[in-house]
């Protein structure tokens, strides 16, 4: 099988995906750009996957349909894959809103040594009804406070609407190398920051001396 090219609004820097679990993901956040393609399976592991040549020299988002590392998913799962990834020499992009249990995979030194580490992170606020049943942002934030390391990113998408103080002490705790800010784009009708505030918010991160990267869909925000 061939590799599939990073495409839409993902991040600029990626240049492939590859996904081996498949089917719905357990957080069931609202706004899942999962959706637009109607009902999903059960997550399950495609074993066809894992005859798709990954090269060499790339920077693959791995499990970009599903957040394998949902407590739910199956652990044999989710360290095939990881073994799969560890043949090729590539950068490999690791996703989570459960960064518990990818930090746990990392600490043991189960994912290929070239890997970086996203926690997604929406706001401070917990919007039950929206995020469903993903950890709220101060448990994803506690989880993914593992110090200085050049490994590690959050990506604030969608970004919904936050405390700004609040919401950059939880970031400098986390102490991310990037920070990536996206807007939604499926029309999910979000709470939503205004121009003002996240233009604030932004000057506040960078001059708290963070790399941020504004994700193309950002700019509605700003209109």
């Amino acid at each position: 099988m061939s590799l599939n090219k990073q495409k839409g609004n993902m991040y600029g820097f990626v240049t492939h995906t590859f996904n081996t679990i498949k089917g719905e993901c357990p957080h069931g956040c609202t706004y899942c750009y999962m959706k637009r393609f109607g009902k999903q399976k059960p997550p399950h592991l495609d074993e066809s996957e894992f005859k798709t040549d990954l090269g060499t020299g790339n920077y693959i988002f791995v499990g970009s349909s599903i957040d394998m590392f949902a407590k739910s998913i199956d652990n044999s799962w989710v360290d095939k894959t990881l073994e799969y990834c560890k043949i090729f020499d590539n950068q490999y992009l690791f996703h989570t809103k459960n960064p518990k249990r990818l930090f746990k995979k990392y600490i043991f030194g189960e994912t290929p040594v070239k890997s970086n580490f996203i926690t997604t992170i929406e706001t401070n606020r917990h919007y039950a009804q929206i995020m469903k049943d993903s950890p709220t942002p101060q448990i994803r934030a506690n989880n993914a406070n593992w110090g200085n390391r050049n490994d590690k990113m959050i990506t604030i998408e969608p970004v919904m609407d936050f405390d700004i103080e609040l919401f950059a002490k939880m970031i400098q705790r986390i102490n991310p190398f990037q920070i990536n800010i996206g807007a939604d784009s499926g029309g999910n009708n979000l709470p939503e920051p205004s121009k003002d505030k996240l233009q604030i918010f932004i000057s506040v991160l960078q001059g708290l001396g963070y790399n941020v990267h504004l994700k193309p869909n950002i700019g509605r925000l700003f209109k």
